[in-house]
C-alpha cells in the first residue's frame, strides 16, 4: 500500500520511513501547499500523513483510492471532517502527544509577560539597569488566572497555574461539571475575560472560534491584563488585539500561533515592544516530536492491521486494499 507524506518541516523524515518500511508501505513525501499539489501527489495513495495541506471536499473527490488521513498534531482545521465522513475516509490524530510541553510553554509565556521579562532583557541590552523600567508588576500570587477551553492542555495548564496564582477559572460548555477539577471554578464566557488577569486560551479552531476573541471579548478584559495563546492563531482577532494593546487594555499578549504563519518581519505585532512571540513551537521537545511523528504514522499503520486507527477523529467506511 502507498502513503504519502502531504507536506513537513521535520529536518528528516527517517523516523517515518523505518516504521512504514516496517510495516510493508510505500512512502512517498512531498510539500504540498494546494489541493492541486495534493490531487497531484495522492494520485494512487490510501492514505496521506499531513501536516499543514489542505484536505477538501475536492480534493477527497479526486483521490478514491484513499482510505485515511492522518494528521500530524491534535488540530485538524486544515482537513474537511465532514468531507471525510461523506467519502467513508478515516480522519485521524495525534491527541496527546505534547500536553506537557503546551502547558508548560504557555505558563511560562504567562510569566514571562507579568515579570516584564523580555522588556527587562531588552533595557538591560540597551544599557538601562533598574528594576522599575518595565513599570508596575503585580504579584501573581494575588492574580486570577482564566482558561478557555478546558481539554487535556487546558487540565494541565490549571494544574501547573494553581501553584502560580490565586485562583484559577475555567470556561469550556462542552465539559460536565464533573470533570472540572476541584480547584478550577467554572466561569461564563463573559464573566472569564472579565474576571482574569491573564487568559489562557486552549480551544481547537472550529467555526465557533474562528476570531473568537475579539474587540468584544478583549474590551471586557480588566486593563493591564495579559492575553496567551498556544491553541490556534485564526482564534484571535489580530487587529483587535493590537488595539486593545496599544489603547492599554492589555498589558501584554504572548502568541506562539498566528493567522498567517510565518509571521512577516514587517507586522505590526512584530515590532509591538509588548508582545511575546514564539515560532508555533509549544509543542516541541525532543520527545514530543518523535512521540508525535510516531502516532500519526501508526494511526495508519493501525488502520491496515485492524481496520480502524488508534486516535480516530471521523469514522470512516473504507477499508484497507489488501
Amino acid at each position: 500500500m502507498n502513503a504519502l507524506i502531504t507536506d513537513s518541516d521535520f529536518p528528516s523524515l527517517a523516523l517515518e520511513q523505518s516504521l512504514f518500511a516496517e510495516a510493508g508501505w510505500t512512502l512517498r513525501s512531498a510539500q504540498c501547499r494546494t489541493e492541486d499539489d495534493v490531487i497531484a501527489a495522492a494520485r494512487d495513495c490510501d492514505a496521506l500523513l499531513v501536516q499543514y495541506a489542505p484536505v477538501t471536499d475536492r480534493v477527497l473527490a479526486a483521490l478514491p483510492r484513499l482510505g485515511i488521513v492522518s494528521r500530524y498534531g491534535a488540530g485538524y482545521d486544515t482537513v474537511d471532517p465532514a468531507a471525510c465522513a461523506r467519502h467513508g475516509v478515516w480522519l485521524a490524530n495525534s491527541p496527546d502527544y505534547g500536553v506537557g510541553e503546551v502547558a508548560t510553554h504557555a505558563l511560562a509565556m504567562a510569566l514571562a509577560l507579568l515579570r516584564h521579562l523580555t522588556i527587562y532583557d531588552r533595557d538591560v541590552r540597551a544599557g538601562r539597569w533598574s528594576y522599575l523600567s518595565p513599570g508596575t508588576i503585580r504579584r501573581a500570587s494575588n492574580l486570577t488566572v482564566g482558561i478557555l477551553g478546558l481539554g487535556r492542555i487546558g487540565k494541565r495548564f490549571a494544574h501547573l497555574a494553581r501553584n502560580c496564582f490565586a485562583r484559577v477559572l475555567a470556561c469550556d460548555p462542552y465539559i460536565i461539571d464533573g470533570d472540572f477539577p476541584a480547584y478550577v471554578e467554572r466561569a461564563g464566557l463573559d464573566e472569564l475575560f472579565e474576571r482574569s488577569d491573564v487568559v489562557s486560551l486552549h480551544v481547537p479552531l472550529t467555526q465557533e472560534t474562528r476570531g473568537l476573541v475579539g474587540a468584544r471579548l478583549l474590551g471586557r478584559m480588566r486593563r493591564g491584563s495579559v492575553l496567551v495563546n498556544t491553541a490556534r492563531g485564526a482564534v484571535v482577532d489580530v487587529d483587535a488585539l493590537l488595539a486593545a494593546l496599544d489603547e492599554g487594555t492589555l498589558d501584554g499578549a504572548a502568541l506562539d500561533v498566528l493567522p498567517v504563519e510565518p509571521l512577516a518581519t514587517d507586522h505590526p505585532l512584530a515590532r509591538h515592544p509588548r508582545v511575546l512571540l514564539t515560532p508555533h513551537s509549544a509543542f516541541y521537545s525532543d520527545e514530543a516530536e518523535v512521540e508525535l511523528r510516531r502516532k500519526a504514522v501508526m494511526n495508519i499503520v493501525q488502520w491496515a492491521k485492524a481496520g480502524r486507527p488508534m486516535y480516530p477523529v471521523i469514522e470512516g467506511t473504507k477499508s484497507p486494499k489488501r
